[in-house]
């Protein structure tokens, strides 16, 4: 696999670099690698498109903020880049940013462009979580106006062709060999204009609503995946596909379980008896009452692994485990018959002191008496 190249590297300029001038060098580059140019010039089009998948990022503070701190990888699953599949795609991101610089045919209007997304959040809980499930989620978004149909003009009248562009929605300045295309100012690229606009929208032919949508959630997911709902975002400002809605998934936290990953970890509290003798110990997992065999003379914060009870990865085969680790209780109040019984265990240990603590009593002495030939 090819490594990528710093995106500052790329479009050579200083991590310093303002927008402005990550934008000007970024135009540079489109002049000097444009398909249009260079026709039949493979390696200017990967150029191109490095280029491209660059600018998408270091012009976008969220993403440039990511990249400046993660690199690469922290673009990955956060709506990253790279996902231009061939030009056209980034004629159609960036054809506002450096227009239709050597014609070619790629009008403005030719090229439609996908709304923008939206996000909504759907809050789980770790069961949900763990078993995939199917929710309605809320968010808003624009749609056409039901007054003026999205038109945005008044009832009785309708958008004139803009005078400005005569109704093309576009002007082309040209220095040279190259042509400038970029959106008229007077209808800002819809080639039409309301003299009379609607009410309800105010001219825009839009209104925001509250939409309910259903997702499916996959088995697996944790906390801030997200799971796209197709078509659900904003509308295309030019006739293209709308865009999508991102829920964020938030995830409850559990009473009884803390989760790591694809595996779940129970801490349960255990008597000094049990430890010290071994017991079976009943233990909760999602799935219902499981069990796991404590070995005599287990140690407070032991872990015992059942395996399979974990969770599922949405984007890997097989099951996580369930972690359960032991610790020793001692209780604050005892019967009268439990400090007998203590203090009775107490005495035998003291007249039968076991190795482990002998050493250690040992080394105890060792210390005190090599202090005082000190001082």
């Amino acid at each position: 696999m090819v490594e990528k190249r710093c995106y500052y590297e790329v479009l050579q300029v200083e991590r310093s670099a303002s927008p402005a001038q990550i934008a000007t060098a970024y135009r540079k580059l489109a002049v000097t690698y444009h398909p249009d140019k260079n026709p039949g010039d493979q390696e200017a089009i990967d150029r191109f498109k490095e280029a491209s998948e660059a600018f998408e990022v270091l012009h976008d503070s969220d993403k440039r903020a990511r990249y400046d701190r993660f690199g690469h990888a922290g673009l990955n699953g956060h709506g990253g880049a790279g996902h231009f599949s061939d030009v056209e795609d980034i004629f159609s991101a960036f054809g506002d940013i450096f227009g239709d610089l050597f014609g070619g045919g790629r009008s403005r209007r030719s090229r439609v462009r996908k709304g923008r997304d939206v996000r909504c959040t759907v809050t789980l809980t770790l069961q949900e979580a763990a078993q995939g499930v199917r929710k309605t989620v809320e968010f808003q978004r624009h749609d056409p106006c039901d007054v003026c149909e999205g038109s945005g003009a008044s009832k009785g009248s309708k958008r004139e062709k803009c005078s400005y562009c005569g109704g093309q929605g576009q002007v082309i300045q040209q220095a040279g060999i190259i042509r400038v295309q970029t959106a008229c100012p007077a209808c800002h690229g819809e080639g039409s204009s309301v003299t009379s606009p609607c009410r309800s929208c105010r001219g825009s032919g839009q209104r925001l609503k509250t939409v309910h949508a259903e997702v499916q959630i996959p088995a697996g997911v944790d906390e801030g995946m997200q799971v796209r709902i197709t078509g659900q975002g904003e509308p295309s400002p030019n006739g293209g596909p709308p865009g999508d809605c991102y829920c964020f998934v938030s995830v409850l936290q559990h009473p009884l379980f803390e989760r790591e990953g694809r595996h779940l970890i129970c801490r349960i509290p255990i008597t000094y008896s049990q430890a010290a003798l071994g017991c079976t110990l009943e233990v909760p997992t999602l799935s219902g009452p499981g069990s796991v065999e404590v070995p005599p003379g287990s140690q407070s914060g032991d872990v015992f692994r059942l395996e399979g009870e974990g969770l599922p990865d949405p984007r890997i085969v097989g099951l996580g485990d369930l972690l359960v680790q032991v610790n020793i209780e001692v209780p604050k109040k005892l019967t009268a018959d439990e400090e007998r019984l203590l203090r009775e265990l107490a005495e035998i240990e003291h007249k039968n002191v076991a190795p482990e603590r002998k050493g250690f009593f040992d080394k105890v002495k060792e210390y005190f008496k090599h202090e005082t030939a000190e001082s």
